[in-house]
């Protein structure tokens, strides 16, 4: 039993499985990765992975299937491989047995300069046209009719998250996400036509101050129609080879299905953790995950019982002394109420990234 943050008790059950990798490869690196219950009570996991490293060009948008329950996974198999860097992996079930799964890319230029020492990368990097680009390049996503057996053609975004869009209550999809030619620009949520692929702006959050960057968010529905988007949030610095003082997750609600929102406010301290994903647990309580970067580094989730109002926090699900490359989290509540959160951490600063579980409850 683990007591954690404002005396919350959990139980963690077994120990920290990897359950997506490749370690007898040079592309073993996974991260970025998101679990969902889909329609027909499979776990899906998508990530990005069979890359060599945090940024490189070799990245596939991949999804695994559980069929007992986080017991065992099906080998990785790519939904997104552009010949770009295909990265964060989200997955938004909808419909009877509807699935949009979620991926963005980096430009060959960014690649070539993040990459400057790599032979190897740098040989393939020089095969990308200017046509691959113009046709992959930003965010995109596929769609599943048959609860992710087969997915259809690519579409693309104008806006990217993590773990993809959100099924409303009444079927509408929302997709609250950062601009890919707009980082500075706030968080906008679109509605997403499931049959067209396109978009409409349906609402945007507006960031406190120019020095401030919201961007990864995630959105959820309340039975009562509120919509919570939590972001990551950091200094604008940090995208000039500033240093990093700000790395923390910021609240916005609606209560009029997106169209306007609340001033966003920080949940967490300075460096307290992000990305953030949420879901609501059976008994109503709210959950909220996210990674922590800073000694010690960990996967960390807090809880909130009056819809959003406040947070009890700092529940540590993971601890890791390892790597500050580690997070992403996303959980799912099992039939029986076990949670299981899924994120991507390594053992070792020598060792690639994997992405991994842990099985938890509230005691």
């Amino acid at each position: 039993m683990n007591i954690n943050g404002d005396g919350i008790k959990i139980e963690l059950i077994g120990k920290p499985k990897t359950i997506i990798s490749n370690p007898d490869s040079r592309h073993g690196y996974f991260a970025w990765p998101t679990v969902s219950l889909l329609q027909d009570g499979k776990i899906a996991v998508g990530a990005s992975g069979f890359r060599i490293e945090h940024v490189c060009p070799f990245g596939k948008a991949v999804i695994s299937y559980s069929f007992d329950g986080g017991e065992t996974y099906t080998l990785p198999a790519p939904v997104i491989d552009t010949p770009l860097d295909d990265r964060d992996a989200g997955i938004c079930p909808f419909g009877k047995n509807g699935v949009i799964f979620t991926s963005f890319n980096n430009s060959a230029a960014m690649q070539k300069q993040y990459n400057k020492e790599n032979e190897y990368a740098q040989s393939y990097i020089n095969t990308i046209t200017k046509e691959d680009e113009e046709k992959y390049l930003g965010s995109n996503f596929r769609i599943s009719r048959d609860c992710g057996i087969t997915f259809g053609k690519i579409f693309s975004s104008p806006v990217t998250s993590p773990h993809g869009p959100t099924e409303l209550k009444d079927g509408t999809v929302l997709w609250a996400g950062t601009r890919f030619d707009d980082v500075f620009g706030g968080i906008e949520v679109r509605r997403l036509d499931t049959e067209s692929g396109e978009t409409e702006l349906v609402g945007k959050i507006t960031t406190p101050n120019r020095n401030l960057v919201l961007n990864e968010p995630h959105m959820i529905e309340l039975p009562n129609g509120r919509l919570i988007c939590h972001m990551r949030c950091e200094n604008s610095e940090l995208f000039n080879d500033g240093e990093e003082t700000l790395f923390t997750v910021f609240q916005s609600v609606s209560e009029d299905k997106g169209r306007t929102w609340s001033a966003p406010e920080m949940l967490l301290d300075e460096t307290g953790g992000a990305p953030p994903h949420l879901i609501q647990l059976s008994s109503g309580v709210l959950l909220s995950t996210y990674g922590r970067r800073k000694q010690p580094y960990g996967i960390m989730a807090m809880i909130s019982h009056d819809g959003g109002n406040s947070w009890e926090k700092d529940i540590r699900i993971y601890e890791n002394l390892a790597s500050d490359d580690i997070g992403y989290p996303s959980t799912v509540e099992l039939s029986d109420g076990t949670l299981l959160t899924v994120f991507y951490a390594t053992d070792s600063e020598e060792k690639p990234c994997k992405i991994m579980q842990q099985k938890w409850r509230f005691v």
